[in-house]
């Protein structure tokens, strides 16, 4: 999943980056309110990570320009206020979720995957595909303790995860490089096919149907097509 990091602290930014990508996101990066609002207007992204303190505009009118502007992708609030109207200002402004500073990163990802999954699939309960369960904080296949994990690589985590939050619904290949790579990355929509045919090896060749000329659907039950 591609996500914005919206942060003006270098420091905490570039940890927080890091921490984001282990876990499995996509990350752009903006640090001051006009760029993040550029980004967020021009680009599809699945989360928001927005701090309320920003120079050249505040977080809050960047989150409000948003919400005017039809763009609802959910946005995790950052900021070290504390004081209870500055939330309430917040959420009016359209922010799904706040997490005051200082936190820990463990906080932050469970949030966002509960924002993300809301947000797509309106459900919380976990991502599966046949008898495996996708565990997001070790990025791999489990299906119980007598079955071997089915290990993922990076790019085949974020992909699969980006499937079984759109199932049944037409991918292209454009739409799916887009959401799995990050903006400064080296984009290259053929190399998703080569990702595809890894993940039809990993968990059964049938779940990930391609569509010619229109992309990918992933389906939950191995049908013959």
């Amino acid at each position: 999943m591609r996500l914005l990091l919206v942060e003006d602290d270098v420091p905490l930014r570039k940890r927080l980056k890091a921490s984001l990508q282990k876990a499995g996101f996509a990350v752009d990066c903006a640090d001051n309110g006009r760029d993040a609002e550029y980004l967020g207007m021009e680009i599809d992204y699945d989360v928001v990570v927005l701090d309320l303190g920003l120079p050249e505009k505040p977080g809050i009118e960047v989150l409000q320009s948003w919400r005017q502007r039809k763009r609802i992708m959910p946005v995790l609030v950052l900021t070290a206020r504390d004081a209870w109207y500055e939330r309430v200002d917040g959420f009016k402004a359209g922010a799904d979720d706040y997490l005051g500073k200082p936190f820990h990163i463990e906080e932050l990802l469970v949030r966002l995957q509960v924002l993300t999954r809301r947000h797509l699939t309106d459900t919380t309960h976990q991502l599966t595909v046949g008898h495996y369960t996708l565990n997001e904080e070790k990025q791999r296949l489990e299906a119980g303790q007598n079955t071997p994990p089915v290990n993922l690589t990076g790019i085949e985590f974020r992909l699969l995860r980006y499937f079984l939050l759109h199932p049944g619904k037409i991918l292209s290949k454009t739409r799916l490089t887009d959401h799995v790579y990050e903006n400064d990355a080296d984009k290259d929509s053929n190399v998703i096919e080569v990702y595809v045919n890894h993940l039809r090896k990993k968990i059964g060749k049938n779940y990930i149907v391609t569509r010619r000329g229109q992309g990918y659907i992933f389906q939950q039950s191995e049908e013959n097509t």
